[in-house]
């Protein structure tokens, strides 16, 4: 059967390529190298444990400046029966880290003595008297560093298979080693293809696409320990592709072949993985990264007589499937390469905030955050876009669904592998709501105040819904009351009955038409959305904004049924403004700053109030202060200012109070 894009189980995935490498006996460590034993060993994995050649210390050493002697000499002594020992026969000074005399096994430290002269006269010099007094008697060793106290020699001190962490090298030194035998780094070459793409730094031209996976997957290859070597970018021809495979794998231990796996016309990863060696694997049940391939390259270099093989993998060109195919498949075989386990992430559980749907037959690696939300861990599901790379700066970690469940359902518990260190997680404020440009800004300024804001936009009904569910600390909310003129109140007390909670005024903000550079269409009011040239995309139902688009065309008589993309829906501002910036849409609501952040024009129509929402429970502990203290930095009031179409007079306002 033909593996050209046939989808196979990850497991199966895995045994097949294991296989092939252990076959060509690539299942082990590559090579022993030794290498100086300095700074630049941090990071290497011993190829071979080290055993101490030398006891540390290898004599007695004092531990404290003062004063060598037998601790039988000092017995009896106390306050009121001081003793009085002769120096040199009895006495002698000595330095922290000195050798210990060799009739001695006990050190006095200086503040403890009364030095003197031989009629009894204290003396200034305390390093050089006659005689000292001491008014407390020792034991033996006491503040003596025993010779093997920290190693001796022939022990362990280190197993092969370890990475060497900083305070590692100073325990090889002190064992008697000035030289270290490590596994060779795994050599990986990257190799980028596709017509599109253009180099980090380009400036950029319709069409065009920044290479940056290359440099992900290097860095990702060189923090596991191996070493990475990018190539320049390949275009999509066959035989241009096919050469460059060939010449990397006469220099590399492992092909990263990024792009051109799937199937389509200018695809040439696996016909060039087939020319030149075994085609094992084309398409893994894995969502994000479905089109990886796994082959095997043959090449000239020859061991023990027999063709030498290098592995190959078709690394999806998403870049989200491109880092993860390389948490799936490049860390556990550079680790074994390197003699070292594979990294186990750290896991935690908690519970979903929302639904998650899964395609049937797959592995899916879904991109979440987490936080704690009272005595709980809240999971979130975040973009899930195979090509959103913002996506995994975001994400506290993944959770993966077997191909065996067709997604799980609000309050499921899952288990997290997570990204960053489970302390953050109870640092972390969770907003869930109404989009809003100065979260951002929030989230730069609580960074340095040993906080971190994570945000998800569902809207500013959505937000509501995830308090009364327990799933956010609070909520942006800007929902109008048609009939009151005031905001959110009203609709607290429909999605909130009975709940105590704390409305903030946070910003005034412009809300307008947001239209291209120009205004072609010669768009000025809301009534123009309801003209036949006229598109216009829309926010989601239950924002704030879909809210006050549809009080404004109630107000002024406009169907909805008669606006061209009244249907279509994006989830933020910078989204709307993005849609019009691209000609998917002619006009949409909107804020002025999205508007400024794309170099659209602003029509302003109405000024709305955004407040925070936050239940009065989570207010007891310190959590939120720097949060609240932010409403009154002037540094941050000034960089909020600075977004168009925004007034901060009410910002900490109390609208509503516990």
């Amino acid at each position: 059967m033909s593996v050209y894009l046939h989808d196979i189980p990850l497991p199966e995935a895995r045994r097949v390529f294991e296989k092939a490498l252990s076959d060509a006996g690539l299942l082990q460590v590559l090579e022993k190298e030794t290498v100086p034993l300095d700074e630049t060993a941090a990071g290497r994995v011993l190829a071979e444990p080290v055993w101490a050649k030398l006891s540390s210390p290898n004599y007695h050493a004092a531990a404290m400046d003062g004063f060598a002697t037998r601790a039988e000499d000092t017995a009896g002594a106390d306050p009121t029966h001081p003793v009085i020992l002769k120096i040199n026969s009895q006495a002698q000074y000595i330095d922290t880290g000195d050798p210990l005399p060799l009739w001695a096994n006990c050190v006095i430290p200086i503040e403890e003595v009364e030095a003197r002269d031989e009629q009894g006269r204290i003396v200034s010099d305390a390093h050089h008297p006659q005689e000292i007094l001491i008014r407390a008697g020792s034991t033996p060793w006491k503040h003596v560093r025993t010779m093997g106290e920290d190693i001796v020699a022939t022990q362990l001190i280190l197993p092969s298979g370890h990475r060497l962490r900083p305070y590692d090298l100073g325990a090889i030194a002190a064992g008697g080693y000035a030289e270290i035998t490590v596994a060779r780094k795994p050599v990986v070459t990257i190799l980028p293809t596709g017509t599109e793409l253009v180099p980090v730094g380009t400036q950029v031209q319709r069409g065009d696409i920044i290479e940056f996976n290359s440099l992900m997957l290097a860095a990702q290859v060189n923090s596991w320990g191996g070493e990475a070597h990018r190539r320049g970018i390949l275009p999509d021809q066959l035989e241009t592709i096919r050469v460059a495979v060939e010449k990397a794998a006469e220099v590399s231990d492992l092909i990263l072949l990024n792009a051109g796996s799937s199937a389509g016309s200018e695809d040439f990863s696996a016909s060039v993985v087939e020319s030149l060696g075994n085609l094992l694997v084309h398409g893994i049940a894995v969502r994000p990264g479905h089109p990886v391939i796994l082959g095997m390259i043959r090449r000239e270099k020859t061991k023990n007589g027999q063709a030498e093989q290098v592995p190959i993998i078709g690394v999806p060109g998403y870049p989200v499937s491109a880092a993860l195919t390389g948490e799936i498949f490049v860390e556990p075989l550079i680790a074994c390469w390197l003699g070292r386990a594979p990294l186990e992430p750290e896991q935690v559980k908690g519970t979903l905030t929302r639904k998650i749907t899964s395609p049937p037959g797959d592995d899916d690696y879904v991109r979440v955050v987490v936080g704690k939300v009272g005595d709980h861990l809240k999971v979130a599901p975040i973009t899930r876009g195979a090509g959103v790379i913002t996506s995994l700066v975001r994400a506290d970690g993944i959770v993966v669904i077997p191909r065996s469940v067709q997604g799980l359902e609000a309050g499921t518990e899952v288990s997290v592998r997570l990204y960053r260190a489970q302390r953050e997680l109870s640092k972390t404020i969770f907003a869930i709501g109404s989009h809003d440009m100065t979260l951002d800004l929030v989230s730069q300024f609580l960074a340095s105040k040993d906080r971190r804001l994570v945000s998800a936009n569902v809207g500013s009904q959505g937000g509501l819904v995830a308090l009364k569910r327990g799933e956010a600390h609070l909520a942006g909310s800007h929902l109008l009351d048609a009939e009151t003129g005031e905001y959110n109140l009203s609709y607290i007390r429909q999605y909130l009955p009975g709940m105590p909670v704390k409305v903030v005024t946070w910003v005034e903000r412009e809300q307008g038409l947001l239209v291209k550079k120009g205004n072609p269409k010669a768009v000025r009011s809301i009534e123009d959305m309801a003209r036949e040239d006229v598109r216009i995309v829309n926010r989601q139902r239950g924002a704030g904004t879909r809210v006050l688009l549809d009080y404004l065309l109630k107000n002024r008589g406009v169907q909805p049924e008669k606006i061209r993309g009244y249907e279509l829906e994006e989830f933020t501002h910078l989204s709307v403004a993005a849609a019009i910036a691209s000609d998917r849409a002619d006009c949409g609501l909107g804020i002025a700053a999205a508007a400024r952040a794309l170099d659209l024009d602003f029509i302003p129509i109405f000024m709305e109030r955004y407040d925070f929402v936050i239940p009065c429970r989570y207010l007891d502990g310190d959590l939120l202060d720097p949060l609240f203290d932010l409403m009154n930095e002037v540094a941050f009031q000034q960089a909020v200012s600075a977004l168009p179409g925004y007034n901060i007079r009410n910002m900490g306002k109390i609208v509503q109070d516990c």
